[in-house]
């Protein structure tokens, strides 16, 4: 018998907990996870997964106008919400299953109670004690509601994917990519939806470009954007709500969905009995290699508070594994992490974005390109695509690649090869374009915007 019960206990079984308890298992290790919730963490059940499956309900309502272009005629279309919300749930469910069979696949023990650290090497779950050589907090992180008044009738992103009924005029509060992705979920399910955002523009660590593109086309889809302010106040008038705000304007809706950023899961956790140090966010504070200041004790995913993405935690996990089982020093480049923003159009983008990169470097070339797509050519829509390469002046390295356009994300992953692999932007110039793609845009700009 060892001297603990455990190599490694894990808390919380979202994307990065189970891939860390997974690579763990697989090296030997004995390993435990415990969840209290559904398996799968905030990706699967109210993240990435339902969100996505919503972007593509929320597109149909274009594509049957679209269709009649091409020649097709049918019904006028009629949408019903209980439908993709209980379809929704039901793949969540399957997902559930499948991170379960995973964990005990790989001999993972899963204990489905809530875990609490006791010491350095201690953990209370579930009215047991156990002890494990090391310990790693991958908790998660909830969405956040400031507090005003009438802030208790407000939903957040997690509520959404369970509304008993579907409202007809939607408010979203929030800056952030949750936002502007819910407001496009709204509006294409047949909302009237506003966004509301405290700052001058939404979205704002991203590409200075990109933003003020997807505020165009988010105007052009009907999308109600209001800057500058924020809401002050919230009255029940019987089914509607009446909405003040900072800038004295008052509005009515029958939602009001707050998505104004998600703090570090930590409550009930026992960091303070640990003595564990936290970020200014909240966040559980980590080194390079994921250990915090008590020495056993690890962190990976949002609750560090550093990108709060799902393969950003997978990759986290696969850096930790290795460095504790294989004595890997390898790290995770933060600056050059792909990502997506499944706004309508969605938002694909790697690497620098032209403000970064102007600060950073003496040098640079901006180039730019902004078309409508070829399918809207017989349309007649005027949603437009946006791509655009940064490129550092000295050894013409691509140092940033940002498009908005539809399938951003799926393009966007093969250019972040390329960027990682460090390519220039003459290897992306002797690329032969696929033809006819919006993708090819990618490799035929020639002449810099700047």
């Amino acid at each position: 018998m060892g001297r603990y019960d455990y190599d490694l206990f894990v808390i919380g079984a979202g994307s990065g907990g189970v891939r860390a308890s997974r690579m763990a298992a697989r090296q030997g290790a004995k390993v435990a996870v415990a969840e209290h919730r559904d398996l799968g963490g905030t990706c699967v059940n109210v993240g990435c997964v339902p969100k996505k499956l919503f972007v593509y309900g929320s597109h149909f309502s274009e594509d049957f106008v679209d269709a009649a272009a091409y020649g097709w005629t049918a019904a006028p279309p009629a949408f019903d919400w209980p439908t993709l919300r209980d379809n929704k749930t039901r793949e969540i469910r399957r997902l559930n299953g499948v991170y379960g069979n995973l964990l005990d696949g790989a001999g993972v023990e899963t204990i489905r109670e809530r875990a609490r650290l006791h010491d350095a090497h201690t953990i209370e779950v579930g009215g047991a004690v156990v002890t494990a050589e090391r310990i790693l907090i991958a908790t998660g992180s909830a969405p956040f509601v400031p507090k005003f008044p009438g802030h208790e009738h407000v939903i957040t992103s997690d509520d959404a994917f369970y509304m008993p009924r579907f409202p007809e005029r939607v408010i979203v509060v929030g800056g952030g990519y949750i936002a502007v992705e819910f407001a496009g979920i709204f509006q294409g399910l047949g909302a009237q939806t506003t966004l509301l955002y405290r700052g001058s523009l939404f979205l704002r660590r991203f590409d200075g470009g990109v933003r003020e593109f997807v505020a165009e086309q988010l105007r052009h889809k009907g999308i109600g954007l209001k800057f500058d302010t924020t809401v002050e106040s919230v009255a029940r008038r019987g089914e509607e709500l009446e909405v003040t705000l900072t800038n004295g304007d008052v509005i009515e809706a029958d939602a009001l969905l707050y998505a104004t950023g998600r703090r570090p899961n930590v409550d009930g956790l026992g960091v303070q009995r640990l003595g564990l140090a936290l970020t200014a966010g909240g966040g559980v504070k980590v080194d390079d290699g994921y250990r915090t200041n008590v020495d056993s004790v690890y962190a990976i995913g949002d609750v560090i508070d550093r990108l709060q993405l799902t393969p950003v935690a997978i990759a986290e996990a696969m850096c930790l594994v290795e460095r504790l089982f294989d004595g890997s020093v390898r790290r995770l480049d933060y600056d050059a992490v792909p990502t997506a923003v499944f706004c309508q159009p969605n938002i694909g983008t790697v690497g620098l974005t032209e403000e970064i990169a102007r600060a950073r470097y003496d040098g640079i070339r901006i180039f730019e390109t902004r078309f409508r797509p070829m399918k809207h050519t017989m349309t007649g829509r005027d949603e437009q695509t946006l791509m655009k390469l940064v490129v550092r002046a000295a050894d013409d390295r691509v140092v940033g690649a940002h498009m908005v356009g539809p399938e951003a994300g799926e393009i966007i992953q093969g250019v972040a090869v390329a960027i990682n692999a460090g390519a220039t932007k003459g290897q992306f110039d002797a690329t032969v374009g696929i033809h006819p793609t919006a993708a090819e845009e990618f490799v035929t700009m020639r002449e810099a915007a700047r």
